[in-house]
């Protein structure tokens, strides 16, 4: 446990975050949305300080993150946790379907620990990852800190609520980020537990302003985000950020509370892409199936990284990031 970092003091012994967009206000001895930040005695404490809850070895490709480090693997960590309380989580166990004694019984893993055991093992980065890892910053920049000095890079796999205080102190340490944009103002509210897509898309500004790798995630749901202008509008959005923003469309799978909602069609996904190509995106990828996983030059399109699963093929990219095929800089970080 550790004094939180963003938050401020109000009357009464009444705290409130200033981490995420909840910027949840705290009576004493509770804990806000995500219920791992705990008032306590007028302060806000951090229960999962020091408890992360795994060391995973992932390829970088997981995350998914296509056009950073492709063929590299990181140190993923995580507590419990979570600003959202999305319906169709993968991860609910340890998002949402936990208790203030289970975060009690993990051991203490600290900052310089993680980054050691990073080294110790070969792995090229760490990521912060499989709940919203918002909810642990301080122990995530604690940690960023000591990576940067070892020439380690920092991922971040969020769903993009970070407050704007807290995204100008992540981007000092943070070298990308896969930021899910998960559909429209209707989706959130429904199933995302009444968040507001409009932070989301400030954050994905914002980190690309800062010069943070950012790639882009949306999991396409049939019946919530399947639509041909739903699909077109987060394709629109990202191409204003910047055409060479990697958008990511995944197909979804039944799970937590969404059992009965069925897998996204393949057809819905090979369309999603045919939308997307429509705004002039340079890189556009399908997850959770076999297909569109190749990075292809925007110029020459040569495919310059081949992808099987996660095995990765560097054919035609140089140290710098440019196709050997024609010379065009795609600006992927290889090194």
């Amino acid at each position: 446990m550790k004094e939180a970092r963003f938050y401020k003091k109000l009357a009464n012994e009444i705290v409130q975050c200033t981490a995420c967009n909840r910027f949840c206000s705290i009576q004493p001895n509770k804990t806000g949305f995500c219920r791992v930040r705990k008032n306590i005695d007028g302060k806000l404490y951090s229960l999962v300080y020091n408890k992360t809850l795994t060391l995973t070895a992932d390829p970088i490709e997981k995350k998914p993150l296509y056009n950073f480090m492709p063929g590299t693997y990181c140190n993923s960590i995580s507590t419990y946790g979570c600003n959202f309380s999305c319906l169709f989580c993968q991860n609910y166990d340890i998002s949402q379907e936990f208790i203030e004694r289970d975060i009690e019984g993990v051991p203490e893993t600290t900052p310089e620990q993680i980054v050691q055991n990073t080294i110790e093992r070969g792995l090229s980065g760490i990521a912060y990852t499989y709940v919203e890892p918002t909810v642990f910053i301080e122990y995530a920049i604690d940690t960023m800190k000591l990576a940067r000095k070892e020439k380690l890079y920092n991922v971040w796999v969020s769903n993009g609520y970070a407050s704007e205080q807290a995204i100008n102190e992540l981007a000092r340490y943070l070298d990308a980020a896969n930021i899910d944009l998960k559909g429209d103002a209707k989706f959130y509210k429904e199933l995302c537990g009444n968040a507001n897509v409009e932070f989301v898309k400030k954050t994905i500004k914002l980190l690309h302003r800062k010069g943070v790798h950012v790639e882009v995630t949306n999991l396409i749901i049939p019946g919530h985000n399947d639509s041909e202008q739903q699909i077109k509008d987060v394709a629109s959005f990202v191409a204003s950020v910047d055409r060479n923003i990697p958008l990511h469309f995944s197909r979804f799978f039944p799970h937590y509370k969404m059992l009965d909602t069925p897998i996204t069609p393949l057809e819905t996904l090979r369309k999603a892409y045919r939308f997307a190509k429509q705004f002039g995106l340079n890189y556009i990828y399908l997850g959770n199936i076999t297909e569109a996983q190749h990075t292809y030059c925007p110029n020459c399109k040569n495919v310059v990284i081949a992808r099987e699963g996660y095995e990765v093929t560097m054919l035609a990219l140089d140290e710098k990031g440019a196709c050997k095929y024609c010379g065009y800089n795609l600006g992927i970080k290889t090194k």
